[in-house]
């Protein structure tokens, strides 16, 4: 591609503007909580354009998200779980798309979708579950992951689950789930770098790939900005309920998409 190529931009204005609020409001939610970007875009801009043109921007963008806040985020990691976490990552992502191989994807998203709206729904009820970060509780946390990162792509809204019934500080949680969130992205970047696709450019990642990440950037990074600085001075029970309330609507987009993807089959 021609480096002038990519100062032209990729999609009407209109639907510009619009891809572009989407991802500064994802900026905004993964600056404040670390995570939850890749849902909030997928889920707007897919409405405007194919996901299998943004997915991989997504990741590249996933990535400047992660190196965009690690200097900050960096002393409050929990150590012992993110290693576990990202060895159980590195297992059962490959697992998890096999399994899209032999089973059918649409309902597998919307069974996983569903419960995961159902955990958050209940914790945030008042019920209190209280996980014990044993080696065994780390690792299969991290399997869990994995898994439905590999056949959903929601890994980071499962992990966010789990971890919110553990007596992790905000400050770690969010942290531990940046870090992890980089490096499933640097795998599933060279995943895609790797993995041969149906549309023209016969790989996922490609030319456009540069494009789309250098025009929806700027807005990501200031999304990022503002949702850090909304981050400060908020109390541990106050962010338990923001991060409640996101995964209960983060899943929620997770299900109706998939209902929507039934309907589509159907018809």
């Amino acid at each position: 591609m021609n480096p002038a190529d990519l100062l032209t931009p990729p999609l009407a204005p209109l639907l510009l503007v619009y891809s572009l609020c989407v991802v500064f409001a994802a900026g905004v939610v993964r600056g404040f909580a670390g995570f939850g970007f890749s849902a909030i875009t997928v889920a707007g801009v897919s409405l405007v354009v194919s996901p299998a043109l943004v997915v991989p921007a997504i990741f590249m963008l996933e990535i400047l998200a992660s190196l965009s806040q690690l200097r900050g985020i960096a002393r409050d990691v929990d150590m012992p779980w993110l290693g576990w976490l990202m060895l159980g990552n590195l297992l059962f992502i490959p697992l998890g798309v096999a399994l899209l191989a032999w089973l059918p994807e649409t309902p597998l998203r919307l069974l996983i979708g569903a419960l995961l709206m159902a955990a958050a729904l209940l914790l945030r009820s008042g019920a209190r579950a209280t996980l014990v970060p044993t080696r065994a509780v780390r690792f299969g946390a991290g399997l869990a992951s994995g898994f439905i990162n590999g056949v959903a792509a929601i890994g980071g809204i499962a992990i966010a689950v789990l971890l919110s019934t553990t007596a992790m500080a905000p400050a770690a949680l969010r942290a531990t789930l940046i870090a992890l969130l980089l490096f499933s992205d640097v795998v599933s970047l060279a995943s895609a770098a790797l993995m041969p696709a149906a549309h023209a450019t016969g790989k996922l990642l490609g030319p456009d790939t540069f494009k789309w990440a250098l025009w929806l950037a700027p807005a990501m990074l200031a999304g990022i900005w503002w949702g850090q600085r909304s981050f400060k001075g908020v109390s541990p029970e106050q962010f338990r309920r923001h991060v409640l309330n996101l995964l209960i609507a983060l899943a929620a987009v997770s299900v109706l998409r998939s209902v929507a993807g039934l309907i589509g089959l159907a018809g």
